[in-house]
Formats: structure tokens, sequence, C-alpha cells
């Protein structure tokens, strides 16, 4: 700092130690930055909690994935497709990312019930077949309760999201009771 640049500034009125302090504010610009960067960032945080991760880049690939299998062909809804794609991590993570979009309302987010049955545990309402979880989401159950989603998702997410269902069994989270009766494991044919 030059001289005349110290004369120029106005001091707080004390000293310490022989060293006096002077009021230098921060430059305009400075200031107007860092307010634009604390309001970027609660509205960031808003719209990444309102939006439940849906506007996160992995939301994003997630749904580009979805999109290429679209293309790639259909899925068939049968017992053994749908025991080895919930057992294919890839198609877990894209299983749950339509699950996260569509069923967490009724199911929770980890799958462990709130209007919707627990799907973590081994007590099923509507199913006996691991097969039987795709005609649930097809076609809905209790008048309207389970509402039908053939309208509302292509078969192949309807199948992505019975492997991802079916993948939960057997995690036993605590959330809505039991409900239904007790059913085998999964298996070809059961």
């Amino acid at each position: 700092m030059s001289a005349q640049e110290i004369k120029d500034e106005v001091p707080v009125g004390h000293t310490y130690d022989g060293i006096q302090e002077y009021d230098n504010p921060m430059p305009g610009w400075w200031k107007g930055l860092f307010a634009l960067t604390v309001a970027f960032s609660g509205l960031y945080f808003s719209v990444a909690t309102l939006s439940g991760g849906q506007l996160s880049p992995i939301a994003y690939y997630d749904r580009a994935v979805l999109d290429e299998m679209k293309k790639s062909g259909v899925l068939k809804g049968d017992a053994a497709t749908l025991i080895r794609l919930s057992q294919n991590p890839d198609m877990v993570k894209n299983g749950g990312a339509i699950f996260a979009a569509n069923c967490v309302a009724c199911h929770n987010r980890d799958g462990s019930g709130l209007i919707g049955p627990n799907l973590t545990d081994e007590f099923y309402i509507n199913v006996e077949h691991v097969e039987d979880i795709v005609d649930v989401i097809t076609k809905g159950r209790k008048n309207g309760a389970m509402p039908s989603w053939a309208n509302r998702l292509n078969n192949n997410e309807i199948v992505m999201v019975a492997s991802y269902v079916a993948s939960l069994r057997g995690k036993n989270l605590s959330g809505k009771p039991q409900e239904g009766k007790q059913i085998a494991p999964w298996g070809i044919g059961n």
C-alpha cells in the first residue's frame, strides 16, 4: 500500500501492539458474488431436496440407461427373467430408479411400506410366484388402491420394477407390519 492509500482509509479507532487497524470494506463485486453463491446454494438445496434426487446426474444417467433399454427389445416377465434380473446389480439399479420415481409414495424409499405393504419381508398379499409381481404391477389390486401401471410404464419398465421388488425380498426392514401369507423362496416355477 502506498502512503496516499493509507491516508485515505478510515481507522477503526484502536491500535494493538503499535499496529493501527483500518476499516477496509470488501469490494462490491466480491460481496455480490458471495451473495449470489449463497442464494444459489439455497435454491440448489431446495430443488435437490424436493426432487428426491431425480434431478441429480445419477438420475439422468439412470433415465438414459432406461431409454436405451426401451430401444433394445422387450423383456419377458417370466420367472427365469425376473430372477436373473433381480441378481444383476445394474438391472436392480435401473428398476430401483423406476421404483423411486413411481412407487415410493406407497411403498417407501426402501420398500418397507407406508400405505402399501412391506416388500422386504417374506409375506405377500397377492403374490405366490415371482412372476405374479408383474401381474400386480400391470393390473393393480384392491379396487385401485394399488393402481394399474400398464398405461404409465412400458413392458420393460414393469419387468425391471418387478425384478427390483423381487430383489427386496428377505431384507426384512422394519416398516409396515407383515401382511398376507408367507410364501416359498423365489425359484423357477415358484
